[in-house]
């Protein structure tokens, strides 16, 4: 029997789709830039940057196509997400040293206006909401 779609990119979702696109956008560049121009500076933070761009990338390709198995591959991104931003937010606080350089986590997201912070959530929520 094929899989039934949900539709993940439908009112609210439409939103969701163009922030994680924006995002996926915003950290390849900058970790293409950071990797691109002084690869040893900052490699944690570099790697962390292109980490967050593979997951947001996966988050807006998983909600753009709906569907259970898409559904739970957003989950798990969307997840990771939340611990990286949480815990790298939490590190360069308590350990700066361990980042030279700014990641799109950095701070829990403040050279972004907070916003990597705030998406994991309402990313959560409405996947769970669409189940």
């Amino acid at each position: 029997m094929p899989e039934q779609r949900t539709t993940l990119s439908s009112g609210p979702g439409r939103l969701l789709v163009a922030l994680y696109g924006l995002f996926a956008l915003a950290a390849t560049g900058r970790s293409a830039v950071q990797l691109g121009m002084e690869p040893g500076r900052a490699p944690l933070a570099y790697t962390l940057s292109l980490v967050a761009a593979v997951l947001y990338l996966v988050a807006t390709v998983c909600l753009l196509l709906g569907g259970r198995r898409a559904r739970v591959v957003a989950l798990v991104a969307v997840s990771i997400e939340l611990v990286g931003v949480l815990g790298i937010g939490t590190l360069t606080y308590l350990e700066p040293q361990l980042f030279p350089d700014k990641t799109v986590w950095s701070h829990f997201g403040q050279g972004y206006g907070f916003l990597p912070l705030v998406l994991p959530f309402f990313g959560l929520a409405w996947l769970r909401s669409r189940r």
